[in-house]
């Protein structure tokens, strides 16, 4: 099993009241881990900047094979 299965089957067997404690456990941590400044993979990926021509994704077989060039 992975964990968050194993966490899932424990989470079946709380109560309403473990649950609401356990919410409130986990947005703590969600809020402290936004406050350190620790971001995802997504959102590290999303500031990538690719400095290409218009046309790259398009004909990026070209560029790669020398028919078309940078100018």
């Amino acid at each position: 099993m992975t964990t968050k299965e194993l966490i899932k089957a424990e989470i079946d067997n709380l109560g309403e009241e473990e649950l609401d404690e356990l919410y409130n456990f986990v947005k703590t941590l969600t809020l402290s881990r936004i406050r350190i400044g620790k971001r995802g993979l997504l959102s590290k990926l999303q500031e990538i900047q690719i400095d290409a021509p218009k046309d790259f994704a398009a004909n990026l077989d070209l560029y790669l094979s020398g028919e078309k060039s940078v100018e």
